[in-house]
């Protein structure tokens, strides 16, 4: 009777697994079924298209912005990579490529040198930010996109490029060398006072840890006793170099993050894999809105260990992996595959791009579906919106007057006139716009236009719009004439009460032009609040102490 039973039980099993995979079977094959039927029906009409439609066809840029436009139903990280497209994606995820190393764009018309790198061919060569692109080898590039001026100025390491460009009222030609260029993931670093180190971070890309690790190296050789680490503005990039730079802070073994995906092969445990470097360092780590995806892996694991203070603003919140997966024909789709969760077991992503509202929007995580997490002291720590700094700094709004100075690329442009008739300044550390030099350049402007609307100009234009739609607006009438006279802006009023601003402004284009990258951000440090407030903690133990401690309730 036992036995029998027995067999009951087995011959039920089995048929309940024959079942399973039957219908795992089944499934797998409708989608299968689907998606070669949709592809079927997808070549049909491409082929009907190009046979009877009445004008000539693009094929290959048709089927692109048919791709592009299924992609856009997902989320912004997953996308097309076109064989054309491969040297620029490359470059993105290594920083390496071949060329002259120079940042080129186009300022009021004019493709132009806007940053030579430091230390290669198109700044050892004597190109200079400002100097307007005219030729390259043999093709006239005056009405080219910056793009296609890209692509000429890139090439094999070691072969030569010709490249003509106009410095004022001079035209001049230089014979530059390609070279196989990485740009540094630390364009900057250096000291804020005798004991305080400071690195800026803006890259994730090869080496990133390597960059990080040689500065902290050299900066402890100088005497250095407390860090700033600095990845604001930084967009991320490598995720094992975001683990690597965590483990120059945090002891071997620890977990930095995971990812977790539908796939198996997607889903990894990152953990400390060598001795830190220095697990003891105070440490004061600067983020912003702008800092993304590996930073906030930084950010975050610095944080969920209580072994950094975070400063700033709350960072982007893009808690997604994407992997790249090779396809037909050099072809290559970057596709978002898994999402990561931090040692306190959070995720940061704040947009949940698989729900769309009736507008075919995604929308932000909404703070009732946040969940609370802990640090290893204990502190609480929220999921799905970024990750949020331990000392908030309310963001830097700049004037109208400077916003126009800038966009309409005065400063620029008088940066250029300064760099024509001074050859060397003072170190960035050091260089100011005394008031000598801001009123020359306050009398260069008189004859430009850069006409803005303040803040309050604008409130009483929405003021006089609701007054005339809401049919108020002949009572207030009178009113309304007589705030715009109080507050209608005088561009000299503004240049004397906006002038520390607009200073700085001028002061890093200038210093731009000496001491490229590295010296903007050294220049920048002395007026940088954020910088200031992690200097005020760092020379503050108890302080240090009492924000990485859990608060009692």
């Amino acid at each position: 009777m036992q036995k029998l039973t027995n067999k009951r039980i087995i011959t039920g099993l089995l048929i309940l697994v024959i079942s399973a995979l039957t219908f795992s079977f089944v499934i797998k094959n409708d989608r299968l079924f689907t998606i070669a039927k949709n592809l079927d029906i997808f070549a049909a009409l491409i082929r009907e298209l190009d046979s009877y439609y009445v004008d000539e066809i693009d094929v290959e840029e048709l089927v692109t912005i048919g791709i592009n436009a299924m992609l856009e139903e997902l989320d912004p990280y997953t996308e097309f990579i076109p064989e054309e497209n491969s040297d620029d994606f490359r470059l993105l995820t290594t920083g390496e490529y071949g060329g002259v190393g120079a940042l080129i764009g186009n300022r009021t018309g004019v493709n132009m040198i806007l940053m030579p790198y430091k230390g290669f061919p198109a700044q050892a060569g004597g190109l200079r930010v400002g100097d307007a692109i005219l030729q390259v080898d043999t093709v006239n590039v005056i009405s080219k996109s910056t793009a296609d001026i890209s692509r000429l100025l890139k090439g094999p390491a070691n072969t030569e490029v010709f490249v003509k460009v106009k410095r004022g009222d001079d035209t001049l030609g230089v014979t530059l060398t390609r070279r196989k260029i990485v740009i540094s993931n630390v364009p900057y670093y250096g000291k804020l006072d005798d004991k305080t180190g400071y690195i800026k971070l803006s890259d994730f890309t090869t080496n990133a840890a390597a960059d990080v690790r040689n500065a902290l190296i050299d900066l402890k050789s100088q005497g250095i006793e407390r860090l700033v680490l600095d990845v604001r503005d930084n967009p991320g990039g490598i995720l094992k170099e975001a683990v690597e730079i965590v483990n120059l802070f945090i002891p071997k073994g620890r977990e930095v993050v995971r990812t977790v995906g539908k796939m198996q092969n997607a889903n990894s445990v990152y953990k400390t894999t060598k001795s830190p470097l220095d697990k003891d360092i105070p440490l004061v780590v600067l983020i912003n809105e702008r800092s993304a995806s590996a930073a906030e892996i930084v950010a975050g694991a610095l944080q969920d260990y209580d072994r950094a203070v975070l400063v700033g603003r709350k960072t982007f919140g893009k808690g997604l992996v994407q992997t790249t997966v090779p396809l037909s024909f050099n072809s290559q789709i970057k596709v978002t595959t898994a999402k990561y969760y931090i040692p306190s077991g959070r995720c940061i992503q704040a947009i949940d791009y698989s729900k769309k509202d009736e507008n075919g929007n995604s929308n932000s995580i909404p703070d009732s579906l946040r969940n609370e997490f802990t640090t290893k002291n204990g502190r609480i720590v929220r999921d799905g919106a970024g990750i949020e700094p331990d000392k908030m700094i309310e963001s830097r709004t700049f004037a109208p007057i400077t916003f126009s100075l800038v966009a309409r690329n005065l400063v620029f442009d008088y940066g250029n006139k300064f760099f024509l008739k001074n050859e060397e300044i003072a170190a960035p550390s050091k260089f100011e716009i005394d008031d000598a030099m801001y009123a020359d350049f306050v009398a260069w402007l008189e004859d430009k236009e850069y006409d803005y609307t303040t803040f309050l100009e604008r409130s009483i234009e929405d003021l006089e719009r609701y007054a005339k739609r809401e049919r108020a607006y002949d009572k207030i009438q009178d009113e309304i004439e007589q705030l715009k006279t109080k507050i209608n802006h005088s561009k000299e009023q503004d240049l004397m009460t906006f002038k520390d601003e607009i200073k700085s402004a001028i002061r890093e284009e200038i210093v731009s032009r000496y001491f490229y990258q590295e010296g903007v951000v050294e220049s920048s440090l002395r007026w940088d609040e954020d910088v200031k407030l992690a200097l005020e903690i760092l020379n503050s133990p108890q302080q240090l102490s009492t924000l990485l401690t859990a608060r009692t309730k």
